[in-house]
C-alpha cells in the first residue's frame, strides 16, 4: 500500500465535488485554509454545480475526478462533501496514473466508496473532515490541525481517554490494515471488487442518521459475509442524528457490540471520528495499530 508523499508549500490542491452539492460559502472556505496552509488550492470546474441532489451529472463529476488524478501537478484531492453519488464513479475511474503518481484524497462519508475504490489500487487516502469543517472550524481546530500535520507527513498518534461507553469495549491489541469508513456506504460494495476485507485488518465504522433496525442489519450483513471472521480489530466511531428505538431489545451501540459478541477481536466505542467537529482523521488502506486498554485507546499510523 503506498502511501502519499507528504505536501509541500506551494503544491497544487483541487476542491471538488464527487456526490453531493454544496453552498459556494463553504469551498471558498476551505480554499482560504488552504492557501493559508501555504498550498495552492483550484476549485474544480463543476464544484459548485447544482444538477438535483448532485452537483453536477455522472459525466461533470467524473471528468472533475478524473483530470485531478491524471495531473501530476495536483498534490491534494479535497472532496467537498460526501452526500451522495460517488459509488457513480466507480465504473468509469482511470487510476493508471494515480498508481503512477499517488496523491492524497480527502474526505468520509459517501467519500467511503473512493477510500475502497483507491485501496484496491494499492493507494492510501484521507478519511478525514471536509470542506464545511475547514471552513467553520478554521485553523485552530483539532481535526484539521491532526489533518494538516498528517498531510504534511507527520504520523498519526491518538490516545482516547475512556468515555460513559468503556464498558462496551473490549480490551486487547490488533496490528493490520485499516478499513471500512461510513458503515451504510461500505456495507453497499459487499460483493463487489471494491469490498477487499484485509485478513487481520482493522475496520473502523461510522454512521449518521440511520434507525438502529437499519443499524443492526447492517452489523448482521457484515456478520453473515464472514467479515467479523477476518479482522483482527473494530474501531466504533460517532453514530449521530437518530433517536433510540425502544421496540429494540437493546440501544443501538449494545445492538454493535452484540452483533461481535463470539468474536474475541480488541474493540473500541466512541472513538472521536465521524459526523462530529472532532473528526479526526485516519489513513484508510495503511498499517494501524490499535491498542485498548483499560484507562484509554490508542491509536497510532
Amino acid at each position: 500500500m503506498k502511501r502519499p508523499p507528504a505536501l509541500k508549500q506551494n503544491d497544487r490542491a483541487v476542491i471538488l465535488s464527487p456526490a453531493g452539492r454544496i453552498e459556494a460559502q463553504w469551498v471558498y472556505g476551505a480554499a482560504e485554509v488552504l492557501k493559508r496552509w501555504g498550498l495552492q488550492p483550484q476549485i474544480a470546474p463543476h464544484a459548485l454545480g447544482n444538477h438535483g441532489r448532485y452537483s453536477g451529472n455522472v459525466e461533470e463529476r467524473l471528468a472533475d475526478l478524473q483530470q485531478a488524478m491524471d495531473d501530476p501537478a495536483v498534490r491534494l484531492i479535497l472532496c467537498s462533501r460526501g452526500g451522495y453519488g460517488a459509488v457513480h464513479l466507480l465504473p468509469h475511474l482511470d487510476f493508471t496514473r494515480i498508481r503512477l503518481n499517488p496523491k492524497w484524497v480527502v474526505g468520509y462519508s459517501d467519500i467511503t466508496a473512493l477510500h475502497a475504490a483507491l485501496q484496491l489500487q494499492g493507494i492510501a487516502s484521507l478519511h478525514a473532515p471536509m470542506a464545511k469543517h475547514l471552513a467553520e472550524e478554521g485553523e485552530r481546530d483539532r481535526a484539521t490541525g491532526y489533518m494538516k500535520d498528517i498531510l504534511f507527513g507527520k504520523r498519526v498518534s491518538y490516545q482516547i481517554p475512556l468515555t460513559a461507553t468503556f464498558t462496551l469495549n473490549r480490551r486487547g491489541m490488533a496490528t493490520g490494515r485499516l478499513f471500512g469508513g461510513n458503515l451504510s456506504v461500505f456495507t453497499s460494495l459487499l460483493g463487489t471488487k471494491f469490498a477487499k476485507i484485509p485478513k487481520g485488518g482493522i475496520l473502523f465504522l461510522e454512521e449518521t442518521g440511520e434507525h438502529p433496525y437499519k443499524v443492526d442489519r447492517m452489523i448482521h450483513q457484515l456478520l453473515l459475509a464472514g467479515v467479523f471472521d477476518r479482522i483482527g480489530g473494530m474501531i466504533v466511531g460517532q453514530f449521530t442524528d437518530y433517536e433510540e428505538d425502544n421496540q429494540m431489545d437493546a440501544p443501538l451501540l449494545q445492538v454493535i457490540r452484540k452483533g461481535v459478541e463470539r468474536h474475541d477481536f480488541p474493540l473500541c466505542f466512541d472513538f472521536p471520528m465521524g459526523h462530529v467537529k472532532e473528526n479526526y482523521p485516519l489513513i484508510a488502506g495503511l498499517r494501524a495499530v490499535l491498542s485498548v486498554a483499560e484507562q484509554s485507546v490508542t491509536f497510532t499510523q
